[in-house]
């Protein structure tokens, strides 16, 4: 584990920026090797074809929002966890993590509905046929992942708010790897595997999930440092006003609601619209990994010291958090401006009669997605800090004013009245982030006012 400042220490930012690096970038690897999933996935279904790609982009999309409103209510539990473990409260540690399981157990039969009929769900949103039915099929082998993937969120959080990021890190290499080889198996029929295409990269999805579930699990009941906590004794035993609290700070779907509206707009486009969009979104998703661990990283920190009643501390944590997000996303931002073939075509089978016209689209979507992750990645940790002092229901309502009020109409306003057509989808979507990440900004500045004294 990663020792917390003393509070003599307190006064250096460079103590909590080592701190904050040492604990948040195998956070960071962790995440890419678990977005590394759904990247080969869509890497591997676009050597199929543009419609194949613009598939898998549609169906993932969808996926992804039903796992986000989930991998929302399990990251609940990190600053609960937090919280407790800051207090010295071990009860209060197993508790929060068991509600924080048989919510995602609950959920997770819920979400499967929608998800097995995503076929017609798309086709009434105005979508192709021909690329909904390679969705569909897709879909209803990838929704038997979700229960695994839930579980395997909820784990995570407990292991996260413990700090044990390296497991976590390997735990999910491992799981990416072997997801990897069921891709290579299944979808193009190697090693003596059938030939499924499009499915084939949900069987090894399945199969990636399934497995890290169960290695985190039996690391949790093995090892000295997590078996003390006695997570799965009595797992049946309620706890309501822990479940509810989970509830209350769980709400994740706001920003993914905004990319998914983006998703389906550009569906209306056209297949190279919606591939090439796509390409974009996959590689605004490894590069949201960075400050999103670093978010992880801020809301643990930021939440022991808050349970420790350190506001000192806390105002350390969260300043470094900033400084080293923001200068990160800022390298990944110039990365993307100066190589937007390299990147995009790695995407595409360039054989292809239709991958040029994806990647002649997708450059100047890159261009404008290089500023949008400079303020995705503030808003992050943004909203990591917030959650850590268990700061919920005003950012739940600057993000929906954000994303719903501002992202989404604007999108709308500049690709179809403005008629600028793909541009316009993401200039609006940044517009949003930029006044979630300002706002985020401004509240924990004003932390005195809403939260924590500082001591």
């Amino acid at each position: 584990m990663v020792p917390e400042p003393s509070r003599d220490d307190a006064s250096s930012l460079s103590r909590h920026f080592r701190a904050t690096l040492a604990f948040g970038l195998p956070l960071v690897g962790a995440n890419l090797a678990g977005l590394a999933i759904n990247v080969t996935d869509t890497v591997m279904v676009g050597w199929l074809g543009a419609t194949q790609l613009a598939a898998i982009v549609l169906a993932s999309q969808f996926y992804f929002l039903m796992w986000i409103i989930g991998a929302g209510m399990a990251f609940a539990v990190v600053p609960l966890a937090s919280n407790a473990l800051g207090a010295g409260d071990t009860t209060r540690v197993r508790r929060s993590v068991r509600m924080g399981l048989w919510i995602l157990t609950l959920y997770s039969s819920v979400a499967m509905i929608p998800l097995w009929f995503a076929e017609d769900i798309f086709l009434a949103l105005g979508q192709s046929p021909e690329i909904t039915s390679l969705a569909g099929i897709y879909m209803r082998v990838a929704v038997w992942s979700l229960f695994p993937a839930m579980v395997l969120a909820g784990l995570r959080s407990f292991l996260m708010s413990l700090e044990c990021a390296r497991f976590i890190l390997v735990a999910t290499i491992s799981g990416a790897m072997l997801n990897v080889l069921l891709n290579y198996m299944f979808i193009f029929g190697n090693f003596a595997a059938p030939e499924m295409g499009i499915a084939g990269a949900a069987v090894a999805t399945v199969g990636a999930n399934i497995f890290i579930a169960a290695v985190m699990a039996v690391y949790i009941i093995v090892r000295p440092n997590t078996c003390e906590f006695k997570i799965f004794n009595r797992i049946w035993r309620p706890d309501w006003e822990l479940l509810l609290e989970i509830l209350r700070l769980g709400w994740l779907l706001a920003e993914m609601g905004l990319f998914m509206a983006a998703t389906i707009m550009m569906g209306w486009l056209g297949t190279i619209a919606l591939a090439a969009h796509g390409i974009v979104m996959q590689l605004v998703a490894v590069a949201f990994m960075v400050p999103l661990g670093l978010a992880n990283a801020a809301t643990v920190r930021v939440g022991v010291a808050f349970g420790r009643f350190d506001g000192q501390a806390l105002g350390r944590a969260g300043i470094t958090a900033f400084i080293a997000a923001g200068s990160m996303s800022l390298a990944i931002a110039v990365i993307y401006i100066a190589l937007p073939e390299f990147l995009i075509a790695r995407f595409l089978e360039m054989g292809n009669a239709k991958s040029a016209d994806v990647l002649n689209f997708a450059k100047p979507l890159l261009f404008i997605a290089a500023i949008f992750h400079i303020f995705d990645g503030l808003q992050a940790v943004g909203l990591g800090i917030l959650r850590g002092m268990k700061d919920t229901r005003v950012p739940m309502y600057i993000a929906v004013f954000s994303y719903w009020l501002v992202g989404v109409p604007a999108a709308y306003l500049f690709a179809f009245v403005f008629a600028m057509g793909a541009i316009g989808v993401w200039v609006g979507i940044t517009f949003g982030l930029v006044i979630a990440a300002v706002a985020f900004l401004h509240r924990f500045v004003r932390r005195e006012q809403i939260s924590l004294p500082v001591k």
